[in-house]
């Protein structure tokens, strides 16, 4: 699971070949549900950048408030859960660019916030499903970060409540971003990649020196 993200600058976002300068990110890169954060999208001839809500707003929703349950979605239920399958039936499939993310680590029965990132303090991207809805009138933009069961992935199986359920981001590689972006949801399961062992995790309170030495 992933409940709270770090998204990357504007000048880390271009080493994702991402060269969007009209694109306001004057927010709080800290992301937690229904916050603002920017998604890859499907371009015609290159990736575009928008921004959505964390927490996807299914198009028959009448209130915002539903986007704080619905941050990730499970790739086993995705498709007969009611706030999700109108997105993956309807193909509208999202990177979110990530620098790190946030797992609960239990240690002698207490939880503590550890982050995740890639050894080498490059930036990458989370597969995710978008939706489009009206509320109140106004139009708006969510997603849900995808997620696969983690319960005897090496380095995933550490993270939260040690009688719970292990679940874990899909990181989508540089070289199948746009394939993802352009798949179908009869295919998408062909990128439901468990993380690599390139990623590290090291305690929240750390999260200063961490971020300084990217």
């Amino acid at each position: 699971m992933c409940s709270n993200y770090h998204f990357p600058s504007k000048k880390r976002l271009s080493l994702l070949d991402l060269h969007e300068s009209k694109i306001n990110l004057d927010f709080e890169s800290h992301v937690y549900p229904l916050n603002p954060a920017p998604i890859i999208m499907r371009g015609a001839d290159q990736f575009e950048l928008d921004i959505a809500k964390f927490g996807l707003i299914p198009h028959w929703a009448k209130e915002l408030k539903l986007g704080r349950h619905t941050y990730n979605a499970r790739t086993e239920t995705v498709a007969s859960k009611p706030s999700f399958k109108h997105a993956w039936q309807n193909n509208k499939f999202c990177l979110v660019p990530v620098d790190m993310f946030y797992e609960p680590k239990y240690i002698d029965g207490k939880p503590y916030w550890y982050a995740i990132s890639k050894a080498d303090g490059n930036s990458f991207t989370a597969a995710a499903i978008y939706e489009d809805a009206i509320i109140n009138g106004k139009p708006i933009r969510s997603f849900s970060m995808l997620t696969i069961n983690a319960d005897h992935h090496p380095f995933m199986k550490q993270f939260h409540e040690p009688k719970n359920e292990k679940r874990s981001i899909i990181v989508i590689p540089e070289e199948y971003r746009k394939d993802w972006l352009s798949t179908t949801h009869e295919k998408a399961h062909h990128f439901f990649f468990e993380m690599s062992n390139e990623f590290v995790a090291a305690p929240k309170s750390l999260l200063s020196e961490i971020r300084d030495s990217f």
